[in-house]
């Protein structure tokens, strides 16, 4: 230490140290050059604990603000000593390169990188609002003919994301005899396509959903997405029987750097068991290869 303080003195060209017998006391050029490094070495020491007190996500905007972003009050009771950092964007970013910690995913199993994680899988399924359905009865598939219909209006342009559309919903359910054709214990009649009353269309899940939530029409939503809704009652699924199998999935991925962090694990653990609370709410079988399948 002798040795740096002498170093100091010899860059700054001054004493900054009385040297006594048992003890030292600082020279006024010693007091000024404290003061003035003072605050900035307050300032280093918080920037260093809170960068190693803090965990960065990098997710989707309606994963966050539908799932993640409703449970993080939990997270923070537990943990009111870590901040969280969520970056919120459609742009895949590279772990190894990027200044984040985790990564939440949603593509097919296949797609996943080999140490990828999976939260869960899904199902979509028809939802509206109480209030509309207390207007318009909904209680078969046929009936989806009075209603709007709300998906995303650019499912269409990519294909993993056509799993998610009412076309591949109605090429599955949306059958029905013609009126006055069904006969009872006879071959069914040739079937014809359901079309709704109308289209509405939006780009992103949570619009879907809000869409839904204030009675425009029935959605077709992902059940993760929205079994807090469901559990509420702000949300019915008129016609439980008609879920679909998607064949996505979502997954947690660990920045390799950031992998042995406390607060990282931490989280990571925290979000694994949201995850089991949802696979629970939802039925969710946990083995991926049940859902990898694709045409």
């Amino acid at each position: 230490m002798s040795r740096q303080i002498q170093a100091l003195e010899d860059e700054v060209g001054t004493a900054l140290f009385l040297r006594h017998t048992r003890a030292v006391e600082l020279t006024s050029a010693g007091s000024q050059l404290l003061r003035a490094t003072g605050v900035a070495l307050e300032r280093i020491d918080a920037a260093v604990r809170q960068i190693r007190q803090s965990a960065a996500i990098t997710t989707w905007a309606s994963f966050a603000s539908m799932w993640l972003i409703p449970r993080l009050e939990a997270f923070q009771r537990e943990h009111p000593d870590i901040d969280i950092r969520i970056d919120a964007s459609d742009a895949t970013v590279d772990l190894a390169t990027a200044d984040v910690d985790l990564a939440l995913r949603y593509v097919v199993p296949k797609a996943a990188p080999a140490e990828a994680i999976r939260l869960f899988g899904e199902q979509l399924t028809p939802v509206a609002s109480p209030w509309l359905l207390k207007e318009h009865r909904l209680a078969r598939v046929e009936d989806l003919a009075k209603m709007t219909l709300i998906e995303a209006g650019d499912a269409h342009r990519t294909r993993h994301l056509e799993w998610l559309t009412w076309q591949r919903w109605l090429d599955q359910f949306g059958h029905a005899a013609p009126p006055g054709k069904a006969t009872r214990g006879a071959k069914a009649a040739v079937p014809h396509k359901l079309t709704p009353q109308r289209w509405l269309y939006f780009n992103y899940a949570h619009q879907i959903v809000q869409a839904a939530l204030t009675g425009q029409g029935v959605a077709l939503a992902r059940l993760p997405l929205v079994a807090e809704s469901l559990a509420s009652g702000a949300l019915v699924e008129p016609l439980p029987h008609t879920r679909m199998d998607s064949p996505l999935a979502y997954w947690l991925l660990v920045a390799p750097r950031s992998a042995l962090r406390p607060e990282v694990k931490a989280f990571c653990d925290w979000l694994q068991q949201q995850a089991a609370d949802t696979r629970e709410a939802i039925g969710d079988v946990p083995d991926p290869d049940t859902v990898d399948h694709l045409d």
